[in-house]
């Protein structure tokens, strides 16, 4: 569980950094959560790669016919019927642990870069 979700990780033995630097918080990929209005999915790898992102939203489009509510790194869903299972475990193999991890570093690097 992370930020109160079900959350899967890069645990700190594969990336001992941590997320932001704190060595005692894994380094997040991927959560669920169930919120008030919707269910939620959150990929960083969407946010990371808009390349992802534009994949995910086309593949859903194919499949799908209501419309996607999606944010930066965020999927929601209102009704359990528009949740494409199937696609989000395709979109949930599409980076492994280690491009995550030289993703992230990169985006790292470029928010400290602007400061």
């Amino acid at each position: 569980m992370n930020y109160g979700m079900i959350g899967f990780v890069v645990p700190l033995s594969i990336y001992p950094d941590g997320y932001l630097g704190k060595k005692d918080q894994p380094l997040p990929f991927m959560s669920i959560a169930s919120q008030k209005n919707n269910i939620a999915v959150y990929n960083l790898g969407m946010y990371a790669d808009s390349k992802l992102s534009n994949w995910f939203k086309s593949e859903y489009e194919k499949t799908y016919p209501s419309k996607l509510d999606i944010g930066k790194s965020c999927l929601r869903f209102k009704k359990m019927e528009h949740i494409p299972f199937s696609l989000i475990g395709e979109l949930s193999k599409k980076v492994t642990a280690e491009q995550w991890i030289k993703m992230y570093e990169i985006g790292q690097k470029k928010k400290n870069y602007r400061k």
